[in-house]
C-alpha cells in the first residue's frame, strides 16, 4: 500500500488543533478532577530541540492526554527559563541585544516543540525575561525581604573570573562553576541572600510528603546535610581581644579525647585579631595569600596537606584542660560550620595525614590503640567500640560515653547539643545584565530601601556594555539610574545588582495557571484550585538547585497565608539520558548527536514520540538506534494500512478487553515501552485474524494509541468516525470478567520436569491445584515415599513439587 505521507497529516492537524484550541484547560476545573501535568522549564538554547527534550515532553503529553480522555481536566502548559548568562554571552561575542537573541530563540524552539504535537495550552505561555514576569520574581524578592529573609552581607563567596559573577553554592560542581566549567574563586563580596536556612528542617522532613525517585530524596537530603552533634567551646590562651574561644561543631563530641590540634579556616577572623600578635605573621601571611589563590577544590583536596602554627596560640580542651596547638590549614572552609575543627587525627583521615605531615601528636580512642575512621566505622558501630585514653569514660562503649561526654560538657558550660545542616543560605546577587533587577534603592548614607507594588517592575535599560567587568552592567547605564534622584532625592541610587536566575524559575508553575493576572502573581482561587502539581517531569541535575529553591519558595508563600498547600511537586519523575549509537553521551566531539527535528522531518513526530518511548524504561538511560527507528515507522505504516481493511459488526471481543486493561495499567506506570510492545502484538492478531476484527475492536485500540501517535490516529479517527476529535473521546473501559480464560493447562512437574498436566479454571489457587496433582497416579509414583521440601506455584502455568 501507498505510504502515509506523515507531513501533510501533521500540518493538517497542527493547524486544526491550533484553531479549535481543543487542548485549552478550563479556568475553574472540577477540583476533584484536575490534573495538573508539568515538564521542567526549558532554557531556549539557541541550539534548540535536542532528543532529551523530546523524551521528557512525550512521556508528559502521554500521560497528559491520557489522562483528559480518562476525563480529568488537564492543564499541560510551557514556558521560558529565558534569563541567564548564554544569551548574555552571546551579546558579547556578536553584539546583538540579548533580548532579540531570546525572542528569536523562543520563537524557534517554539515551532520545534509543536511539531511534536504536544496538547499544551499555548495561551498560558510565559518568559521569564518579559517584564510581566519578572515584576512578579521581583514581588517575591520584596515578599522575603519583608519576612526577614532577604538581607544584604559582606562574605565570602564563589567567584566565576571567565563569567565574571557570583555563584550560589548549588551552580559549583567540584569546585567548576557548572555553566562554563572554569575553576570557581573564593571572594569576600557584599551580596544579596536569602535566608533558605530558616527552612532547613522542613526542607529535609518533608521530603517524607512527595513521591519522587529515592535516589533524588537522597541526594536532596544529603545536600541539606542534617546532622546531630554539639557545639563544644575550646578557650584560647591569653588575653587575644574579642575572640576568646573557638567554637567548633562536631558530630563527634565523643571523641574530644583524642584532639591533638585545632584548626581554622585562612578566612577565619582570629587570623585579623591575633595576626600582630604571632610570632610567625609575616609566614602566615604568605601562607593566606596562597590559599586565599586556590579553588575550593584543591582546597578540599589539600593533596599537600598544607597549614601552619600560629606560633604563640593555644587552645584549651574543655574536657580535661590540656594545650593544643591552633594551625590554619586551607582544607578548613569558612563556609562550613564555624570555620574552625577540633582535629582527631586517631580517627580521621585528613586530621591523620595533617598530623603525620606537621609531626603532631596522634592519640587513639579505641582499646585497640591503633586507627579506626570515626566516620566510616566507629558512627556506625557505636556498640561494637569502647572508647579509651578518656578518663571516667573508659571502657564504655561509644554509645554509652558519648551522652555522658556531652553531658559533662553541658554542665561546664562548655558545649550543648545541636542539629546543624550543610545548606548554606541563598546568594542570589549577580553581576551581569540579563536578569532581574533587584527592587530596592540605597539613600545617600547607603540605607536599603524597599520599592512599592506599583513602582514594579523595575525595567532593565537598553544602553548597555555587555562586555563582563566584574561589576554588574546595570552600573554604567545613565537610563537605567535616571529618574531615581528626581523621584528620591539627590545621591539616591538603584540596585545595580540582578537577581540569580534560580529565582525566576522558583515560581514559574504558579504563574500558568493564571498568566494574564496584572495585580498579583495568581489569584488565590487559582493557586487553591490548580496547585500543587500533580506530575512533574525533569532531569535529576536541578535536585539540589531548581526543586529545592522550588519547595523554599512554595513554603514561604504557604507561610505567608497565600496558599493552603507546601511542597510544589507531590509526583516526580526523571527521564533518562539517550546516548548515541556508540553508546556514548551525544556529543560534538564524537560526532554522534541525534537531531530530533531530523527524525520528525524523515519519519514523522508519531514516529519520533513512539521509538523514544519504545527504547526502554523512562527512567533509564539508553542508546539511539536507526535501525529501530525505522522499525517504529513500519509499524506505523501497518496501523494506516490496516485501517483499509473491512471490519466486521462484532462487538468487542475478550482479546480487546484484556489489551484495554494492560495498556491502561502500562500507561499509568508510565511504562510506556511496555504499552508500546502490546500495540505491536496485538496489530499482529489483528494481521492474523482480519476477518473477525470488529469496528469496535479497531476504535478501542485507535483510542488507546492515541496519546502515543496524536497525528496519524487523528488521521484515521477522522475517516471512520465524525463525532469529533479522537483527543476528546473517552478512554476505552474493560470488564474485568473478561480478562481471564475460562480454562488453562497447568503443567505438573517433579523436580523440575514435566510429569502431566491438570486443566482447571483460570485463578485456581495453589491449594487446590496442588491437592489435585498429588491426587495423580503418575505424581504418586514419581514421588512415592520421598518427603516434599516444598512447592513451587506460578499461577495458572506451573505446579513444581519439590522432593
Amino acid at each position: 500500500m501507498q505510504k502515509f505521507d506523515h507531513k501533510k497529516i501533521e500540518k493538517k492537524w497542527r493547524n486544526n488543533w491550533e484553531e479549535s484550541k481543543i487542548y485549552k484547560a478550563k479556568e475553574k476545573p472540577d477540583p476533584s478532577k484536575k490534573y495538573y501535568i508539568l515538564p521542567q522549564l526549558p532554557y531556549p538554547s539557541g541550539s534548540g530541540l535536542h532528543v532529551g527534550h523530546a523524551e521528557g515532553y512525550t512521556a508528559c503529553d502521554i500521560f497528559a492526554r491520557y489522562k483528559r480522555m480518562s476525563g480529568f481536566d488537564v492543564l499541560q502548559v510551557i514556558g521560558w527559563d529565558s534569563f541567564g548568562l548564554p544569551a548574555e554571552n552571546y551579546a558579547i561575542k556578536t553584539n546583538i541585544h540579548p533580548r532579540q537573541s531570546t525572542d528569536q530563540a523562543i520563537n524557534n524552539f517554539r515551532e520545534q516543540i509543536k511539531s511534536l504535537g504536544l496538547s499544551l495550552d499555548w495561551d498560558r505561555e510565559v518568559g521569564s525575561h518579559n517584564p510581566d514576569y519578572y515584576k512578579f520574581t521581583q514581588w517575591f524578592f520584596l515578599l522575603m525581604l519583608e519576612r526577614g529573609l532577604a538581607y544584604r552581607k559582606k562574605q565570602i563567596v564563589n567567584w566565576c573570573d571567565q563569567d565574571k559573577t557570583v555563584l550560589a553554592n548549588e551552580q559549583v560542581e567540584d569546585g567548576l562553576c557548572e555553566r562554563c566549567g572554569s575553576e570557581v574563586e573564593l571572594r569576600e563580596m557584599e551580596q544579596w541572600y536569602l535566608k533558605i536556612t530558616d527552612y532547613a528542617e522542613r526542607l529535609h522532613t518533608d521530603l517524607d510528603k512527595v513521591d519522587w525517585p529515592e535516589e533524588t530524596i537522597k541526594r536532596q537530603r544529603d545536600w541539606i546535610g542534617k546532622s546531630e552533634g554539639a557545639v563544644v567551646k575550646f578557650p584560647l590562651e591569653g588575653n587575644l581581644g574579642e575572640i576568646k574561644e573557638l567554637e567548633v561543631f562536631t558530630t563527634a563530641h565523643d571523641t574530644i579525647y583524642g584532639v591533638t590540634f585545632m584548626a581554622i579556616a585562612p578566612e577565619h577572623k582570629l587570623i585579623d585579631q591575633v595576626l600582630k600578635q604571632l610570632e610567625n605573621s609575616k609566614d602566615v601571611e604568605s601562607f593566606i595569600k596562597k590559599a586565599r589563590n586556590k579553588t575550593e577544590l584543591e582546597r578540599q583536596q589539600n593533596k599537600d596537606k598544607s597549614g601552619l602554627k600560629l606560633e604563640g596560640i593555644n587552645a584549651i580542651n574543655p574536657i580535661n584542660g590540656s594545650k593544643i596547638p591552633v594551625f590554619v590549614a586551607d582544607y578548613v572552609l569558612v563556609e562550613y560550620g564555624s570555620g574552625a575543627i577540633m582535629a582527631v587525627p586517631g580517627h580521621d583521615d585528613r586530621d591523620y595525614e595533617f598530623a603525620n605531615k606537621h609531626d603532631l601528636e596522634i592519640k587513639y580512642l579505641t582499646k585497640e590503640q591503633e586507627y579506626v575512621s570515626y566516620s566510616q566505622e566507629i558512627k556506625s558501630n557505636l556498640e561494637k567500640y569502647s572508647i579509651a585514653n578518656s578518663d571516667e569514660f573508659d571502657g564504655l562503649s561509644f554509645a554509652e560515653a558519648r551522652p555522658a561526654i556531652l553531658e559533662k560538657l553541658t554542665k561546664s558550660g562548655t558545649g550543648y547539643a545541636k542539629t546543624a545542616y550543610k545548606l548554606r543560605d541563598w546568594s542570589v546577587s549577580r553581576q551581569r545584565f540579563w536578569g532581574a533587577p533587584i527592587p530596592v534603592v540605597y539613600d545617600p548614607q547607603g540605607e536599603i530601601h524597599p520599592l512599592k507594588l506599583e513602582d514594579l517592575p523595575v525595567l532593565l535599560p537598553d544602553d548597555v556594555e555587555f562586555v563582563p567587568t566584574g561589576q554588574s552592567p546595570l552600573t554604567y547605564s545613565a537610563e537605567f539610574q535616571k529618574g531615581v534622584e528626581r523621584k528620591y532625592g539627590k545621591g539616591w541610587k538603584r540596585e545595580v545588582d540582578t537577581l540569580d536566575t534560580f529565582m525566576c524559575s522558583s515560581w514559574y508553575y504558579l504563574r500558568y495557571i493564571d498568566p494574564h493576572n496584572e495585580n498579583e502573581f495568581a489569584s488565590k482561587e487559582a493557586l487553591n484550585t490548580w496547585m500543587p502539581v500533580d506530575f512533574y517531569i525533569g532531569g535529576p541535575e536541578h535536585v539540589n538547585g531548581h526543586l529545592l529553591y522550588s519547595r523554599f519558595f512554595t513554603k514561604v508563600l504557604f507561610d505567608a497565608g497565600y496558599i493552603k498547600f507546601d511542597e510544589p511537586f507531590i509526583f516526580h519523575r526523571h527521564q533518562g539520558l539517550i546516548h548515541g549509537e556508540d553508546g556514548r553521551k551525544m556529543s560534538k566531539r564524537w560526532g554522534n548527536v541525534i537531531n530530533p527535528l531530523d527524525v520528525i522531518e524523515k519519519y514523522g513526530a508519531d514516529t519520533t514520540r513512539m521509538y523514544e518511548m519504545f527504547m526502554g524504561p523512562l527512567e533509564q538511560d539508553k542508546s539511539w538506534n536507526d535501525n529501530a527507528v525505522q522499525g517504529v515507522r513500519r509499524f506505523l505504516q501497518r496501523v494506516n494500512d490496516f485501517s483499509k481493511v473491512k471490519f466486521s459488526d462484532k462487538g468487542l471481543s475478550n482479546n480487546m478487553h484484556k489489551l484495554i486493561s494492560r495498556i491502561t495499567k502500562s500507561t499509568e506506570e508510565m511504562r510506556f515501552n511496555v504499552a508500546i510492545a502490546d500495540f505491536m502484538k496485538q496489530l499482529n492478531i489483528f494481521e492474523d485474524n482480519k476477518e473477525s476484527v470488529s469496528l469496535e475492536d479497531w476504535k478501542a485500540y485507535l483510542l488507546l494509541l492515541a496519546p502515543y501517535a496524536p497525528f496519524l490516529t487523528e488521521e484515521i479517527w477522522s475517516n471512520i468516525d465524525s463525532n469529533g476529535s479522537i483527543h476528546l473521546q473517552r478512554w476505552p473501559s474493560f470488564d474485568s470478567k473478561l480478562l481471564f480464560e475460562e480454562e488453562v493447562t497447568i503443567a505438573i512437574q517433579v523436580n523440575g520436569k514435566l510429569r502431566d498436566t491438570l486443566n482447571l479454571s483460570s485463578g485456581t489457587g495453589q491449594a487446590d491445584v496442588e491437592a489435585k496433582a498429588l491426587a495423580l497416579k503418575s505424581i504418586q509414583k514419581h514421588i512415592a515415599e520421598k518427603p516434599i521440601r516444598k512447592v513451587i506455584y506460578v499461577q495458572d502455568k506451573i505446579l513444581n513439587i519439590v522432593t
